[in-house]
């Protein structure tokens, strides 16, 4: 059987039995899959849709959570979604003591269902991290106000870490309206996705077009992308003035490693420009304090792969709640590896 077909076996399965993980106690309630009455109803700027997302009205003592998930993800499950992790990551962080008005998803590709009809569009320009900085900008501006709230904390998985990026390079002052980003397994030097060989099956149609002119790999397709260039001058990758905390996988991961990682075999490591590039430490980024994990493929409960399953685990969970809610000052001078 190949990939593809294996994947969607799982899916299917998975889908009808109406999977679901056993629920702990809840300290301030469920994380819901609404935003509440008078939050702005802000128009998706690819789609012109309203953006899907949760949030949750009330007092404000915490600084403010924005979970932003990757790509061809949602911000919980959909009924063309099965992921949806990031709603399972703010549960946890108020089932540990956070308010639910504190945790915020924000969803910038909306349902997924447009996937079905042309699964190319996971590789076209809506899908990629510029595309979707105007999302993410108006999104911020509207959580501060809507809480009363000077900074916001971001916890980004895949694409949704470059999008952040991408936003705080973009607007200078955006640096002051962010304290700490958790950078889930970021495609911060490129994905290995985008190989021009035969032997990368995510160019065919059915597992997304990803081809080195795809709009998605003109940006991320090689760390040598005008794109990333940008995005990562400079002596360290992130803002002096923003903690940043990078959790990666470092032993298989579908859109970085050569190696089989799930039901996703390997594929060559071979840039858009066709050069051997190896992007394993792709998710990196210099000057952050960095969380290193393994056998994450045991939290995805579909396709078994790493790195969606390192968004669904208890060990980034647990990270996260601790690196957002350390006392920890921005300028410090110990960013490194803290496994």
């Amino acid at each position: 059987m190949n990939p593809l077909a294996r994947f969607a076996s799982r899916l299917l399965i998975a889908c009808a039995a109406g999977f679901a993980l056993a629920a702990p106690a809840h300290a301030d309630g469920l994380v819901g899959t609404t935003f509440p009455p008078g939050f702005p109803n802000i128009k998706d700027a690819s789609t012109g849709k309203p953006l899907i997302g949760f949030g949750a009205a009330g007092a404000v003592t915490r600084t403010p959570v924005i979970l932003v998930h990757g790509n061809n993800d949602t911000p919980f499950a959909t009924a063309c979604n099965p992921y949806g992790n990031m709603h399972e990551l703010a549960q946890d962080l108020a089932n540990r003591g956070y308010r639910l008005s504190e945790l915020w998803g924000l969803g910038y590709q909306g349902d997924q269902c447009d996937l079905a009809v042309d699964p190319t569009r996971r590789s076209a320009e809506p899908h990629t991290a510029a595309a979707n900085v105007a999302d993410l900008r108006r999104f911020v501006q509207a959580v501060l106000r809507y809480t009363h709230s000077r900074q916001v904390d971001i916890v980004g998985h895949s694409l949704g870490v470059i999008v952040a990026r991408e936003w705080l390079r973009q607007d200078k002052d955006a640096e002051d309206q962010v304290r700490r980003l958790v950078a889930i397994d970021g495609p911060n030097h490129g994905i290995i996705n985008c190989s021009p060989s035969p032997l990368n099956y995510f160019q065919q149609p059915a597992f997304g077009g990803f081809t080195p002119d795809s709009a998605l790999c003109k940006e991320l397709g090689s760390p040598r992308t005008p794109f990333l260039k940008r995005l990562n001058q400079g002596r360290d990758e992130i803002d002096a003035d923003i903690d940043v905390l990078v959790i990666r996988n470092a032993d298989t991961s579908f859109v970085y490693f050569a190696n089989q990682d799930g039901a996703f075999p390997a594929v060559p490591a071979i840039d858009s420009f066709g050069k051997p590039t190896d992007f394993a430490e792709s998710a990196k980024l210099r000057g952050a304090h960095e969380k290193d994990l393994t056998g994450q493929g045991i939290y995805d409960p579909f396709a078994a792969t790493a790195h969606l399953g390192i968004l669904n685990s208890p060990d980034t969970w647990k990270a996260t709640f601790e690196f957002l809610t350390a006392r920890r000052h921005r300028h410090d001078h110990d960013r490194g590896h803290d496994r």
